[in-house]
């Protein structure tokens, strides 16, 4: 069998392998766009497996592999990175130091979604964009009618507030920009539309995704975001751990007996803290015990710690809820605190 260690980069990539048969070793730089990777990987003998670290831009070659039949091990750069004491780093060194710990049974293998998972993910983000977007747009028309004295805030999306942003006198130019800002600000609520619709069908379709929505304040983005973030929860065997995939947890710098905690770490996905945090607000609202919780919590701490101790709670929660197949109440009778492993799964 061949092992190949692959250092990845958008343009090339820098290659060492070993077969293990011979005991034959080599090292090489393949060009992507000549077609020189694709030819080397194609002429391979039999299935090879190939390590390399997470990075991006690199979803053709994924799919290369495995359509040729060869096994790919994507690993975490920085645990890869501190398995390597010397500070002189090159691409030959990174190459062969993947190679070293894909031999040694060392590779620090990461959970990777499939091709499915991958798109359902592309929805999602491609919502959250054009939200942003939209977003924006509303900005610039809210800076036309502050400019012009009118000040109404939310009030201005209604029905009375649009009529009097578009029935104001401006000037030749600035008219132009509010009526192509309402322009785009309608394409967008028709395409955010079509997408809603989209998610809220694949919700529906998902199992998991529909048990996490029985839970207040969840929905359909927020659920279907958690199950295509988490993958396999079983991979987990305590809340605190999936707090800290998230970067729900806080830094800590202890030392000498002395514990100093900071803020939260943020390591994790970005958009599934942020849909975390929103959740969180409705389950306070909806859900007595995170209400009374959060509000206790609000005597003593500032209110974004609250809100976002309450996205720790809720995500610990979900998780539960996917560890033991549980629905909401039940499951706030069964769910462990994040510091009790599991000890066997239901």
């Amino acid at each position: 069998m061949i092992i190949i260690g692959c250092d990845y980069h958008p343009s090339w990539q820098q290659i060492c392998w070993v077969d293990t048969v011979t005991g034959e070793t080599q090292e090489r730089k393949l060009e992507h766009a000549s077609g020189e990777a694709e030819r080397f990987y194609r002429g391979l003998p039999g299935a090879a497996l190939i390590g390399m670290e997470s990075t991006g831009n690199c979803q053709w070659f994924v799919e290369l592999l495995t359509g040729l039949g060869h096994e790919i091990w994507i690993g975490d750069a920085s645990k890869i990175r501190a398995c390597d004491p010397r500070s002189q780093k090159h691409d030959r060194r990174d190459a062969a130091l993947i190679l070293k710990l894909l031999m040694e049974g060392r590779f620090p293998r990461i959970w990777t979604p499939s091709g499915e998972e991958k798109d359902l993910r592309q929805l999602l983000i491609h919502r959250y964009k054009l939200v942003r977007i939209r977003a924006q747009v509303k900005t610039e028309l809210q800076h036309l009618a502050m400019n012009q004295g009118i000040t109404k805030k939310g009030k201005l999306w209604s029905k009375a507030g649009e009529k009097v942003l578009r029935e104001l006198p401006l000037a030749p130019w600035a008219s132009q920009r509010r009526k192509d800002l309402f322009r785009v600000r309608e394409m967008l609520n028709e395409q955010i539309d079509l997408l809603d619709r989209a998610v809220v069908e694949a919700a529906e379709k998902n199992k998991k995704a529909r048990l996490l929505m029985t839970q207040p304040g969840v929905g359909p983005i927020t659920s279907m975001a958690f199950v295509l973030t988490m993958g396999d929860v079983s991979r987990f065997q305590r809340g605190k751990q999936v707090a800290s995939y998230l970067g729900l947890i806080p830094r800590e710098y202890s030392s000498g007996g002395h514990q100093r905690l900071g803020s939260i770490s943020k390591q994790g996905n970005r958009f599934m803290r942020m849909l975390l945090v929103e959740a969180a607000q409705g389950a306070v609202r909806y859900d007595p015990g995170f209400r009374n919780e959060y509000v206790h919590r609000c005597h003593r701490k500032a209110k974004g710690v609250a809100k976002v101790a309450a996205a720790r709670k809720l995500a610990i929660r979900l998780y539960w809820m996917l560890r033991t197949n549980t629905e909401y109440p039940e499951v706030v009778r069964v769910e462990s605190s994040s510091r009790v492993p599991l000890v066997s799964a239901s």
